[in-house]
């Protein structure tokens, strides 16, 4: 995807792939990208494949990744598996089809076109997509948004959305202030170590939604086991870490002064529980988030669901439970419980066949900037 200071602009024909770099107005001072593609790629459509997730160990991790959801490691931890990542701190690797070995990154800087246009907008790959396991308490955190972000870090901000996929009797987490409270009280909250009596405590459920926008100040809590969407950022700034350390035997950094300046100070506007879910043939849809960002929806399918594709966004299949296959053409892939499968945006119409409950990510077409 094009870096900061580009513009891309994208056509589609039936065909022919091709990507231009034209300079534009040398005198406006950028250039745009005219990125010409289609559905046909070097003969053929471009076909979905499987992928193969980096492994985090902090410290607060269990090994449920590795005991119920089959992620290979050999460290001790496994704390959040990657499950679609293009950043810098861990990339997934392509597991299946001709580009078996490749990092998942390498492939999108060769083949754009399979993010679909709606991406366009993004300087950078749009997404990341967590599997987290908490054995332990996480830090007490907060997010920037983007303009803090950019500007600070060089990356974007972060919001993002949880789904609770399990969790033990009495789990809660952390999910705003319960009451308003003024940057004073927050920095002194923090100071003489009150801050758990400030933040909104939350018991939670297999199957309940959490949006948190950035900005939001949050923890997962231990026993809980999340499905995260989020966009793609490792920005984190913590405020509160429970007196632990860290492998140097020496506490976890806070980020105090960074925190002060991006929280929000009001308890959350975004409801937060169980989502609706609609009844289609054969198989039930529940919609998790519609942001600018992503937009995620779990389908749990009892034998078969047609994927419709286009070329305007990629999806993403994220298996929480069963086995199956997703049938493309005369190939398929077979899934299980953990599972990772990346479909490329004008890849051809795709169906999943099997018993399994599935999160699906695309990026939408963005209404705010038109």
């Amino acid at each position: 995807m094009p870096n900061a200071g580009y513009g891309v602009f994208h056509k589609f024909l039936s065909e022919v792939f091709l990507t231009k770099t034209i300079d534009y107005f040398a005198d406006l001072g950028y250039y745009i990208c005219v990125c010409v593609y289609a559905n046909d790629i070097n003969g053929g459509f471009m076909r979905p494949f499987s992928l193969k997730p980096p492994i985090k160990d902090y410290i607060w991790g269990g090994t449920r990744l590795r005991d119920e959801y089959g992620k290979e490691s050999e460290l001790d931890r496994l704390a959040e598996s990657w499950e679609l990542s293009c950043h810098k701190d861990g990339g997934s690797i392509i597991d299946s089809g001709e580009f078996a070995g490749m990092p998942l990154t390498d492939f999108v800087k060769e083949h754009p076109e399979t993010l679909g246009s709606n991406c366009s907008r993004f300087e950078y790959f749009p997404v990341l997509i967590k599997l987290i396991d908490a054995k332990d308490n996480l830090s007490v955190q907060v997010h920037p948004d983007d303009a803090y972000a950019k500007r600070v870090e060089g990356e974007y901000g972060k919001t993002e959305m949880w789904y609770i996929v399990d969790c033990d009797e009495g789990a809660q987490l952390i999910y705003g202030f319960k009451d308003k409270i003024s940057r004073e009280d927050f920095r002194r909250a923090i100071e003489e170590n009150t801050l758990l009596d400030c933040v909104n405590s939350v018991p939670v459920r297999k199957g309940d939604v959490f949006f948190i926008e950035s900005g939001t100040l949050h923890a997962i809590g231990k026993g809980i086991l999340i499905a995260e969407i989020q966009q793609n950022s490792n920005t984190t700034y913590r405020v509160y870490d429970y007196g632990r350390v860290g492998a140097d035997g020496k506490p976890r950094e806070l980020h105090v002064e960074k925190a002060l300046e991006v929280t929000a100070l009001q308890p959350p506007a975004v409801e937060y529980g169980q989502k609706k879910k609609i009844n289609r043939a054969g198989m039930w849809q529940t919609p998790l988030a519609d942001c600018k960002y992503f937009t995620a929806d779990k389908y749990d399918i009892f034998r078969s669901m047609q994927l419709e594709t286009d070329t305007h966004t990629f999806r993403h299949i994220l298996v929480l439970e069963g086995e199956g296959e997703v049938v493309c053409g005369d190939e398929s892939i077979a899934f299980k419980k953990g599972s990772s499968v990346f479909v490329p945006a004008g890849s051809e119409t795709c169906s999943i066949k099997g018993n399994c409950s599935i999160i699906i990510t695309t990026i939408r077409y963005n209404k705010e900037e038109n």
